[in-house]
């Protein structure tokens, strides 16, 4: 016999059923809400640095190369081929010391060209000046004729007028009228040569100053050619070491072109390349210290370029005392530029990422040192190794300064 059965009752099944979705929820929520655990660094693979108050030096550091104080390029005078090179580099030399020859056919031929013409200017001097000479006597002479002529017709009109005066009828109208034009006519004369002899002699200093002209410039011209010929042999200059010859013989130089370099030794500079970025804050006179390797010697700013190359701005260093016995020319060295000193300010060193004037992300240590939170800092100037903090640390406060990037994404860090 069947008998009837109840259907089960759902009622407790519900509940639970419902239960176990609140408490999956709940969990997910809390799991979601959840920090994920964060990574860890090895003590040892991090720098830290603790921060400080008090004087801060801010600096500029540039590579660059030692250089002669005074060094002289030599340069050819004229174009030529080298036939001797007598010295090398290295070798010390006075100003009048020949370290190349050069030889050059044309300009003995050009030599020979402006003496000739020096010779035919002079000639025309001299042939000009006695043509000259020869005008103006035959105008005095000229001269001298009228004045006779001119003395003989005023005794003949005085006596034509005497006779007149003295006894009417002796001298006639035509004779005492015909002597006394003649009179004027060669006073007239006289004056109009005298003139011409003025103009003869003003004329001849013009011309004869032209002529003295040309021979002057063709004498400059022959002691140019002459000049020339003389810096085939290239003398150094200043009494020195001869620092670079670089030239073969039978090489062709042309004019202008460089060919040695000679240096007074014992005295250099420092030529420093400064970013152009940092380069705004360096002025003459700031203190610099010039790393020679091994050895550090001071000096002072004494220039700085106002053009700016390839990035970089050139600063010359006067270096102060004795250059030690490493000092060679273009050596290479390093050059710390103090820019200026900031009494009383919270600082510490320069991280990786860090620029002036600029805020960042940094990783602060917390009290128990195992953890550190990532903070924002704004920084302020900044110096080689140092940089001032302007705001987000205080003094003792410990950051890492090292690369962190790859914990971008990250605000916390575990320091084992």
């Amino acid at each position: 016999m069947d008998i009837k059965r109840e259907p089960p009752r759902k009622t407790k099944r519900n509940l639970l059923i419902a239960g176990g979705l609140i408490a999956a929820v709940m969990l997910t929520v809390a799991l979601s809400r959840l920090e994920a655990r964060p990574p860890s660094v090895s003590r040892a693979e991090v720098i830290i640095d603790s921060v400080q108050r008090g004087e801060f030096v801010r600096n500029v550091r540039a590579p660059g190369t030692l250089v002669p104080e005074n060094i002289r390029y030599v340069a050819a005078v004229v174009s030529g081929r080298v036939e001797d090179r007598p010295l090398r580099p290295g070798a010390m030399v006075t100003r009048n010391t020949v370290i190349l020859v050069l030889s050059n056919p044309d300009e003995q031929m050009l030599l020979l060209t402006a003496q000739e013409a020096l010779a035919q200017a002079e000639q025309n001097l001299v042939t000009l000046r006695s043509t000259l000479e020869s005008n103006r006597l035959a105008q005095e002479a000229s001269i001298a004729r009228i004045r006779t002529q001119l003395a003989a017709a005023e005794r003949s009109k005085a006596t034509f007028e005497a006779l007149d005066a003295t006894r009417k009828g002796l001298a006639s109208e035509f004779e005492l009228k015909a002597a006394r034009e003649l009179v004027s006519e060669l006073t007239a004369t006289l004056a109009i040569e005298e003139r011409r002899l003025k103009l003869m002699e003003t004329s001849m200093a013009e011309q004869i100053a032209g002529a003295e002209n040309t021979v002057a410039s063709n004498k400059a011209v022959v002691q140019l050619r002459r000049d020339r010929i003389a810096g085939l042999h290239v003398t150094a200059g200043i009494d020195g070491q001869l620092q670079r010859l670089d030239l073969e013989l039978g090489q062709w130089i042309n004019s202008g072109q460089e060919l040695a370099r000679v240096a007074q030794p014992g005295r250099f500079k420092a030529v420093l390349r400064v970013p152009e970025s940092q380069a705004k804050d360096v002025v003459v006179g700031q203190k610099v210290e010039v790393d020679l390797h091994p050895a550090i010697v001071t000096g002072r700013v004494m220039r700085v370029d106002p053009i700016s190359q390839n990035a970089t701005v050139t600063v010359e260093v006067a270096l102060e005392g004795d250059m030690p016995p490493s000092a060679r020319s273009d050596l290479s060295v390093d050059g710390t530029i103090e820019i200026d000193r900031l009494p009383d300010v919270l600082f510490v060193q320069r991280p990786g990422n860090s620029q002036p004037d600029q805020t960042v992300g940094l990783f602060k240590l917390e009290p128990d040192g195992k953890t550190a939170v990532r903070t924002n800092v704004k920084f302020g100037k900044a110096s080689v190794n140092q940089i001032v903090v302007e705001a987000g640390l205080a003094i003792g406060d410990k950051i890492v300064i090292s690369d962190m990037g790859t914990y971008d994404t990250v605000n916390r860090i575990r320091i084992n």
